[in-house]
């Protein structure tokens, strides 16, 4: 094998592994969603080269990630919340009384809009929020 290279090319999820000392070659794939991960293995050998096992490769996490859902992209998505609320982009401004809500919109930029608890009260404003993250995040995905 040496240090073929097949593509500097970067595919999400996927990961090189080339171990000489157990003559281990090949793709691993790890697909995250809901907090959960599917993996999967793609051997060099088994599948006939470098270069078809990455093809077996992205096709399986493509398969994958629609079999559970999740929406197939290359764009980094942060899926862990450091917010008061639990819900990435979605934070409770006690100060103002409001939810503020953060974003990146399609050509990449960050944009933070927020909902008043005064005029909706604190359940709506946090549903309203939830709803402007949520439509945002699919704009974004979607471009």
């Amino acid at each position: 094998m040496g240090n073929t290279k097949i593509s500097q090319k970067k595919h999400k999820d996927i990961s090189r592994i080339d171990q000489e000392s157990k003559h281990t070659h090949g793709w691993y794939v790890r697909v995250r969603h809901n907090q959960k991960t599917t993996s999967k293995f793609f051997s060099d050998r088994k599948n006939g080269g470098q270069k078809s096992a990455l093809r077996a490769a992205i096709a399986w996490r493509n398969a994958t990630e629609k079999k559970l859902g999740k929406v197939r992209t290359d764009k980094k998505i942060r899926t862990v919340s450091n917010t008061n609320t639990g819900v990435v982009g979605v934070r409770l401004n006690e100060k103002y009384n409001r939810y503020e809500v953060s974003y990146v919109n399609p050509t990449g930029k960050p944009n933070r809009t927020s909902v008043s608890i005064r005029k909706h009260g604190k359940g709506k404003a946090f549903k309203i929020a939830c709803d402007i993250r949520k439509k945002k995040e699919k704009e974004r995905l979607s471009a």
